[in-house]
């Protein structure tokens, strides 16, 4: 572990680890969250009772959870975390394009919002 290797005070090491723990705790917990969620879902799914509505907001949870995840290994590794000898920057940065792609997580939040209020966002154009 890297936290191991750094030379610190015994005070600072010490905090360091601990800070450290606190974080992988953090992904430990939203990870399984997550995989609840998706685990869950597929049998919705199976039951044939999934909407369109529910699919978006599972995808737009687990691609933020997963961006939060990738930012937060990165931060735990301090300056090692955008070394390419750490695979955490690579992570974050397949993971953003996935977030950000054509505007998936806008898509979603639109999708969300027309089912909250009632008034779609967008329409489909008929092809002449």
């Amino acid at each position: 572990m890297f936290s191991l290797q750094r030379t610190l005070s015994p005070i600072l090491r010490l905090l360091a680890i601990q800070s450290q723990i606190r974080g992988f705790n953090q992904l430990l917990n939203v990870i399984s969250i997550g995989q609840l969620l998706s685990y869950r879902f597929g049998r919705v799914i199976d039951e044939v009772k999934a909407n369109y509505t529910q699919i978006s907001m599972v995808k737009k949870n687990n691609v933020a959870v997963a961006c939060m995840c990738a930012r937060t290994a990165r931060k735990l590794l301090g300056a090692n975390g955008i070394s390419l000898d750490y695979s955490s920057i690579r992570h974050m940065a397949n993971i953003e394009s996935v977030y950000t792609h054509e505007g998936t997580d806008d898509i979603h939040t639109l999708m969300l919002g027309h089912d909250i209020t009632g008034i779609p966002a967008f329409r489909r154009t008929r092809e002449t």
